[in-house]
């Protein structure tokens, strides 16, 4: 039975992104978790897309209501690899392919200055509508809070 454990306790492991830090502030919803460096940045493919692994100072909210923590508690905070991997492509990755689609049609019909400044533009919807599907997005990409082991 412990065999199985360690199986799935390792599987699980492998398959998220972890990150220590503190809860620092309790709201209704869910709480407000300070992330501290992490090692596992490292060895992390997205290590240099990912604004996790650049400072000590970054903050994520996390919405578990049925799991109770206190405040200043050590906690883990988990992450599948895949649905990170996802948050890469829409916040950095798919508004780069915007922006250049964009920059190479206009160009072909505007001038060149106009063409650059319609590709920059472009992103204002874009982030307009992450910020109108921001609580789809929440749900989408799921963290999860552990007890500090």
């Amino acid at each position: 039975m412990e065999s199985l454990e360690e199986n799935n306790e390792s599987e699980f492991s492998l398959s998220s992104i972890k990150h220590e830090g503190v809860v620092s502030k309790i709201n209704p919803n869910g709480y407000i978790i300070s992330l501290k460096g992490n090692f596992n940045c490292e060895g992390c493919k997205a290590q240099s897309a990912c604004g996790v692994s650049e400072s000590n100072d970054k903050e994520i909210e996390v919405f578990e209501p049925n799991v109770s923590f206190s405040l200043n508690e050590p906690v883990t905070v988990s992450l599948k690899k895949e649905l990170g991997l996802k948050a890469v492509f829409w916040a950095y990755v798919f508004p780069f392919i915007l922006m250049m689609v964009t920059l190479v049609i206009a160009s072909s019909f505007l001038p060149e200055w106009l063409a650059g400044i319609l590709s920059i533009l472009v992103l204002v919807p874009y982030y307009l509508m992450l910020l109108i599907f921001n609580n789809k997005f929440k749900k989408a990409f799921k963290v999860s809070i552990l007890k500090y082991n």
